[in-house]
């Protein structure tokens, strides 16, 4: 299906029927679930209970919660279904990216821009090996046993890369795909259907989407992987808290209505400030504000023939970016505004805001990130519209 932000009937839905009762088989009498903070379990006298296999996916009892406990293994059952595979969660988005990387050992990564984190997890990595890790771009050559770390959509422009060309391209050598989805969570994009062999995400954007917990996830294809994944997260120890996990799990009960609702506001919100770009007057826009916007939405078709809109079958990325004019305008908008939040991170239900050299020291000093929330579009455009007729008129902007 091809999504088309005029109508919300074409696109790829989520079930909340799926998102509150993908867990039923795990939950005990009450209706919402208990917090656990035991880190160990007792257990059943061995001469009045056979002894039982240990069963990590579908655990009838737990023993130690660096192995399994309640609310994870519902989370994670939840983040199976609607990932098309089996999920398994992590202290945070870098310690997945830690694990994926200790899975598929590869003899090189090809990985071009992106989330500046895991390029640091990537040499925090290196450390642990005796020999050359090189880095190579996702339009080298690929040769066997590389790792195609591909991020789409982009952090922080929000613009999409062709899972599919990047999947036949590495598996023609014997290489493997990373597709790391956070810009895009389910309904947005489903990266096992153009060709992945592992999908990340960083649970604390959209998936947890409060603001308030952190979290990595992992989705194998199969239940064997998974269960390499399980192993080396057991022995790495990089676990979710239990806190974090019932967090979690409270907040994927509404994934179905939050994601959607930003989706559509940032497609609004893009091709509005679009209006404006090459520092033209636009609705209120004063002219000279915005060089550019970047948006998978606004991409077109590539030269070899992608149409972002066939991979992003639920709508369209929340989050983008937008180039100002003068660095000074990028320095003041953040704190000029009302309804977004000048802070780092995204995904949250409140719209976020920042100048991005503050978080990624190789940004562009005038690239600003936005993450939409579930505020009203108008609203959101007002805040915008009012904060550029102050900024240019402000006196710092004249400095």
């Amino acid at each position: 299906m091809v999504p088309k932000s005029e109508s919300t009937s074409t696109k790829q839905r989520l079930s909340g029927t799926e998102l509150v009762h993908a867990d039923d088989g795990l939950h005990s009498s009450e209706v919402a679930p208990s917090l656990s903070v035991s880190t160990t379990f007792r257990a059943k006298n061995p001469l009045e209970h056979p002894k039982e296999e240990f069963d990590e996916w579908n655990p009838s009892t737990h023993v130690y919660s660096r192995y399994t406990q309640s609310v994870s293994t519902r989370a994670e059952r939840v983040l199976s279904k609607i990932n098309d595979g089996y999920a398994i969660t992590y202290a945070s988005g870098l310690a997945a990216s830690y694990a994926a990387l200790v899975y598929f050992k590869p003899k090189r990564i090809a990985i071009t821009e992106g989330y500046h984190g895991c390029h640091a997890t990537i040499e925090v990595y290196k450390r642990s090996r005796n020999a050359e890790l090189p880095i190579i771009g996702i339009d080298d050559e690929f040769q066997p046993g590389d790792l195609c770390w591909l991020e789409t959509p982009l952090n922080p422009k929000g613009e999409a890369r062709d899972i599919k060309y990047y999947a036949d391209k590495v598996h023609a050598v014997g290489g493997s795909l990373l597709v790391d989805s956070t810009f895009a969570p389910p309904p947005i994009q489903y990266p096992f259907k153009w060709g992945a062999d592992i999908v990340m995400h960083s649970g604390t954007k959209y998936f947890g989407g409060h603001s308030d917990l952190l979290c990595g996830v992992l989705v194998a294809p199969t239940l064997e992987k998974w269960k390499e994944l399980w192993h080396i997260r057991t022995f790495l120890g990089n676990m979710m808290g239990s806190l974090e996990a019932w967090l979690l799990l409270r907040s994927l009960r509404t994934l179905h209505l939050r994601v959607p609702r930003q989706s559509e506001s940032a497609y609004g919100l893009a091709q509005w400030l679009a209006k404006a770009a090459g520092g033209k007057s636009a609705d209120g826009i004063p002219a000279g504000v915005i060089e550019k916007v970047w948006h998978s939405s606004l991409q077109g078709v590539d030269a070899r023939g992608f149409d972002p809109r066939t991979q992003l079958t639920g709508g369209w990325n929340p989050t983008f970016a937008i180039l100002m004019t003068k660095e000074v305008y990028a320095a003041l908008l953040p704190h000029s505004l009302k309804f977004f939040i000048p802070a780092t991170s995204l995904g949250g239900v409140e719209s976020l805001i920042e100048q991005r050299i503050h978080s990624d020291p190789g940004a562009d000093p005038r690239l600003i990130r936005i993450s939409v929330g579930v505020e009203d579009l108008e609203d959101l455009k007002n805040d915008l519209r009012r904060a550029f007729q102050e900024i240019v008129k402000s006196p710092k902007a004249k400095l």
